[in-house]
C-alpha cells in the first residue's frame, strides 16, 4: 500500500516515515512541502494522503481543496495542531477524510490509516501494469515476462514504478533522486545512473531494444 506522507518537521516526518514501513508494512514517499505534495500526488498513485496543515509553500488545506477540485478520489488524513472544533470543521469542509491532533501517539496513527483503507476509494492505477513483454503488479513488486519472474532490487523496482507512472513524461535525475532514494538523501547522481543502467540492462536483455531513454543533460524517459 502506498502513502505520501508530507511533513516539514524533519524529525518527526523521519519518525513517522519508519514507523509506517516498519510496523504498518506500507510503502511511504516523504515530502516537505505542500508543493512538492500536490505535485507528486498528481504524478503517483497513492492509497492516502497524510498532509500537515502547517506546511512551506502551500500549506495541507491548500492542497487538499486543490486536488479535490480536481476530482481526487484518494483518501486524505490532515495532521494538525490546531484543536478547535472549527479547525476540524474547516479541515473537514477542505475535504480531508480524518483529522488527526498533534500530537499523537502512532499507533493511533496506524489504527486511523486501517480505517481509512477499509474504506471503498475510487482506485486511480491499476495495481498491474502492462508494457511490451512484461507485466508488473505493484501490489507483490514483480515483474513477471510470461511465467518468469525479473528479479529487481528494492531501488529497481522503485525505480520501475516511478517511471512506468511517468511513461512518455521526461524525469530529472533530481526528481528520480527525491522520489527513490528520498528528500534529503546523501546519495548523488551517479547513483540514479547506475541504477537505471541496471534495470535498463533488465529489460533490455529480453526486449532487445531501447526502454529507457536517456535525455542528453536532464534525465530519462521511459517509452513502453
Amino acid at each position: 500500500m502506498n502513502i505520501l506522507l508530507a511533513e516539514d518537521d524533519k524529525k518527526l516526518g523521519k519518525l513517522m516515515k519508519y514507523v509506517l514501513e516498519k510496523r504498518g508494512g506500507f510503502h511511504v514517499e516523504w515530502v516537505e512541502n505542500g508543493q512538492d505534495a500536490f505535485d507528486y500526488a498528481q504524478s503517483t498513485a497513492y492509497d492516502v494522503l497524510i498532509l500537515d496543515w502547517m506546511m512551506p509553500i502551500k500549506d495541507g488545506i491548500e492542497v487538499c481543496k486543490s486536488l479535490r477540485a480536481m476530482d481526487y478520489a484518494q483518501a486524505i488524513l490532515l495532521l494538525t495542531a490546531k484543536d478547535t472544533l472549527q479547525d476540524k470543521i474547516l479541515g473537514l469542509d477542505a475535504g480531508a477524510d480524518d483529522y488527526l491532533t498533534k500530537p499523537f501517539e502512532m499507533e493511533e496513527l496506524l489504527a486511523r490509516l486501517r480505517s481509512l483503507t477499509r474504506r471503498n476509494f475510487a482506485p486511480i492505477h491499476s495495481e498491474t501494469l502492462a508494457f511490451r513483454e512484461f507485466t508488473f503488479n505493484r501490489t507483490s513488486r514483480k515483474l513477471m515476462r510470461g511465467e518468469e519472474e525479473v528479479l529487481l532490487s528494492q531501488r529497481e523496482y522503485q525505480l520501475l514504478d516511478l517511471l512506468l507512472q511517468n511513461i512518455g513524461n521526461v524525469l530529472t535525475r533530481e526528481v528520480i533522486l527525491d522520489r527513490v532514494w528520498g528528500v534529503g538523501s546523501e546519495v548523488s547522481y551517479k547513483n540514479v545512473d547506475v541504477t537505471v543502467k541496471m534495470l535498463r540492462d533488465k529489460l533490455e536483455a529480453w526486449q532487445g531494444g531501447p526502454i529507457i531513454q536517456s535525455v542528453r543533460g536532464v534525465g530519462y524517459r521511459f517509452d513502453a
